[in-house]
C-alpha cells in the first residue's frame, strides 16, 4: 500500500533544500515582526486609519522599484543578490528594536523603517524566486512551491504565536530584535548552496546595465500572456479588497475583549489553514485543472473574510481565519506555479517583478482601502464589504480571460514568450 504521506519530491535537491530550511526560520522572524507591529501601532494610536500608514510605507517602494529589481535579478547574480537584501532587513529590524529599548520610538519611525524594509524585499523577492526554478527540475516546482508555501504558513503560526507571548513576558523590542536574528538562517544558507546555473550566465549579462528597453520586454511578456496577467490581476483584486490583517488588533482588543496571546493565536490561524493545505499539494508533482482550482481558491477566499467580519466570537474567528488562510495558500502556490511554468528563465526575475507591484501592491492598498472604511464606517463593515468584492473579482476576471479557466498546467510556454527573451 502506497504511503499517504512520503518525502516532496523538492526536498531531494540540497541546495532548494538549505534555502528552504534558511527560510522557515526567517519567515517566523518576520511574521513575528509583522504582527507585533500591528499591535504597536493599536498601542500607539487608538485610530484604525493609523494602520494604513503601513501599507503606504511597504507599497510606495515597490511600485518605484520592483522593475528595476527584476531586471537585477535576471541580469546579475540572484545568490549575491538575496546576501545583500537579507543583511538590510537584518539591520532594520534590529534599528527598530533598539529605538523600542531605548522609548524613543514614534510612529513615524515604524513608517520610515517599513519602507527602507520594504525597499530591500523589492530587490530580494524576484531574486528568490527566480532563483528557485535554477535549484530544481520544472517538474519539481509545484512541490517546491508548495513547501515555500509550508515554509511561510509554519513561520505565519510560529511567528504570530511567539510575538504574543514575546509582547506579554518580554517586551515589543524582543520581537524586533528576533527578527534581526533570524535573517541569519538565509544568509547561511545562501553561503552554504555555493555556486547554482544562473551565475555562469549572470556573469555574462551583467555588464549590460539597467536599461528601459529591457524593463520594456517584461512588460511586453506580461502583457502578451494572458494566463499570467489575468492571474496577478485575480490577485491584486481579491487581496486589494479582503485584505484586513492591519485591523486585527482592533478586532482582538475592541470587539473581541482579548489580550496579546490570544492576539498572537489570531494572527497565526491562517497559517494553520494555510500549512494544512500546503502539506496536501506538497505530495503532488503534477496538478491538472490549475486554473479552475485557483479561481475556486479565491471565491473561498473571499468567503471566508465575510465571515471574519460578520463573526463576534474567538473560535469562528479563528476558524474563519483557517480558511482564508488554507485557500490563500492554494491560490499563491497555483499562481507561483503557472507563472513559473509559462515564464522562460531569462525573463523570470522581471515577471515575478512585475507580479511584485501587483501581489504586494494589492495587499498593501487593501489596508490603506480598509484602514479608510474602517475609519468612516467601522471595522466590521470594512472587512465584509472587502470578503463581497474578492468574490465578485473572481467573477470579473473569468469572464474577461476564461483562458485562466481552462488552464490546465501541462501547456507548453508561448513561442511569443521563448522569442521575447532571445
Amino acid at each position: 500500500m502506497k504511503p499517504f504521506l512520503h518525502l516532496p519530491p523538492a526536498l531531494r535537491h540540497r541546495k532548494f533544500t538549505l534555502l528552504w530550511a534558511g527560510m522557515l526560520i526567517s519567515v517566523a522572524g518576520s511574521q513575528m515582526q509583522l504582527w507585533a507591529l500591528f499591535w504597536h501601532i493599536r498601542t500607539l494610536s487608538d485610530q484604525p486609519v493609523a494602520v494604513s500608514g503601513v501599507g503606504v510605507a511597504r507599497f510606495i517602494p515597490i511600485l518605484l522599484l520592483s522593475l528595476f529589481a527584476g531586471l537585477m535579478a535576471d541580469r546579475h547574480n540572484r545568490r549575491r543578490l538575496m546576501l545583500t537584501t537579507q543583511s538590510v532587513m537584518m539591520l532594520t529590524a534590529l534599528i527598530l528594536a533598539g529605538l523600542t529599548a531605548f522609548g524613543m520610538i514614534r510612529l513615524w519611525h515604524i513608517y520610515v523603517l517599513t519602507a527602507l524594509q520594504a525597499a530591500a524585499i523589492a530587490f530580494d523577492t524576484p531574486a528568490r524566486q527566480a532563483l528557485i526554478p535554477n535549484l530544481l527540475p520544472k517538474e519539481d516546482l509545484p512541490s517546491a512551491f508548495s513547501l515555500n508555501s509550508i515554509a511561510m504558513t509554519t513561520g505565519s503560526i510560529v511567528g504570530p504565536a511567539l510575538s504574543g507571548v514575546v509582547i506579554a513576558y518580554s517586551g515589543q523590542e524582543f520581537t524586533y530584535l528576533l527578527n534581526g536574528i533570524s535573517y541569519l538562517a538565509v544568509i547561511a544558507a545562501l553561503i552554504a548552496m555555493g555556486e547554482v546555473p544562473q551565475q555562469a550566465a549572470a556573469r555574462l549579462i551583467a555588464k549590460r546595465g539597467i536599461d528601459w528597453p529591457a524593463i520594456r520586454q517584461g512588460i511586453r511578456f506580461i502583457l502578451h500572456s494572458p494566463i499570467i496577467l489575468s492571474s496577478m490581476l485575480l490577485d491584486f483584486l481579491a487581496t486589494f479588497f479582503s485584505s484586513a490583517n492591519t485591523l486585527l488588533p482592533f478586532v482582538a482588543q475592541d470587539i473581541l475583549r482579548v489580550g496579546p496571546v490570544e492576539y498572537g493565536w489570531l494572527a497565526g490561524a491562517q497559517s494553520v489553514g494555510g500549512i494544512i493545505a500546503g502539506l496536501a499539494l506538497s505530495q503532488r508533482s503534477n496538478l491538472h485543472r490549475q486554473g479552475i482550482i485557483l479561481m475556486d481558491a479565491v471565491l473561498v477566499f473571499g468567503a471566508a473574510t465575510v465571515i471574519f467580519g460578520l463573526s463576534r466570537w474567538f473560535w469562528l474567528t479563528f476558524l474563519a481565519l483557517m480558511l482564508i488562510g488554507a485557500a490563500d495558500a492554494v491560490s499563491t502556490i497555483l499562481r507561483n506555479t503557472i507563472r513559473q511554468l509559462q515564464t522562460p528563465d531569462a525573463l523570470r526575475g522581471r515577471m515575478v517583478s512585475i507580479n511584485q507591484i501587483f501581489f504586494m501592491g494589492g495587499p498593501q492598498l487593501g489596508e490603506i482601502e480598509a484602514g479608510v472604511v474602517a475609519q468612516a464606517f467601522g471595522v466590521p463593515a470594512a472587512i465584509i464589504t472587502g470578503g463581497l468584492g474578492c468574490i465578485l473579482a473572481v467573477g470579473l476576471v473569468g469572464w474577461r480571460w476564461p483562458e485562466l479557466r481552462r488552464f490546465n498546467g501541462d501547456e507548453p510556454v508561448l513561442a511569443g514568450a521563448r522569442s521575447s527573451a532571445d
